[in-house]
């Protein structure tokens, strides 16, 4: 990578789903070598996806700067608000190719995700943005999150996501303490157990 950074293929480079520790041993390679490092992971991060953007990655952010630049912030459409009342037709779950998806949003957890997403509604409502907006908003708020990669399917639905910008201001400690309260899944780390 630091060959095709140097030719001016690129200006940088950075993993997809590796470990903290694979990501720390190219640091450490590239380093040893005089090379340049990778810059930031990308990761699945969203309401329901938090352990390696919360646990694992902020120890590398703050130790060697990788920052995160998160996927699938509205976990493959299920925070959008479109399977609440089951898998439309017109919907990605309802293809084929997305059973996996499909059988994810009609499971017993997708019911308590859809559920619990009811109950982060009265929130958005009161911030005055939808729940696309609050969820992405949750996201950029994250102080190890470099960017959040939107997966939109239609124009409308990018200009909904890119509304998250104008929330990310509210998005408080108190409002953050709210949504963590009815998700129930913030990870902890081992520092967490010390304190």
């Amino acid at each position: 990578m630091t060959h095709v950074i140097n030719q001016g293929m690129a200006m940088y480079w950075g993993t997809s789903r590796w470990s903290a520790m694979e990501i720390m041993e190219a640091y450490s390679v590239a380093r040893q070598f005089n090379m340049i490092p990778p810059v930031c992971e990308q990761a699945e991060y969203h309401l329901f996806q938090r352990e390696k953007v919360e646990v694992q990655l902020p120890e590398l952010y703050h130790k060697i700067g990788v920052g995160a630049m998160t996927w699938s912030p509205l976990a493959c459409g299920i925070i959008s608000g479109k399977y609440g009342n089951g898998v439309p037709e017109s919907s990605r779950a309802s293809l084929k190719c997305y059973q996996w998806l499909k059988e994810r949003i009609v499971s017993e957890e997708g019911r308590k995700q859809q559920n619990k997403l009811k109950d982060l509604s009265p929130i958005a409502e009161r911030l005055g943005c939808t729940l696309p907006q609050l969820a992405v908003a949750w996201c950029l708020r994250n102080e190890g999150v470099s960017s959040v990669l939107l997966g939109s399917s239609t124009p409308e639905q990018l200009i909904e996501n890119l509304g998250a910008i104008q929330v990310l201001p509210k998005m408080t400690s108190h409002v953050v303490n709210e949504i963590d309260n009815i998700l129930r899944n913030k990870p902890y780390s081992k520092k967490d157990y010390r304190s």
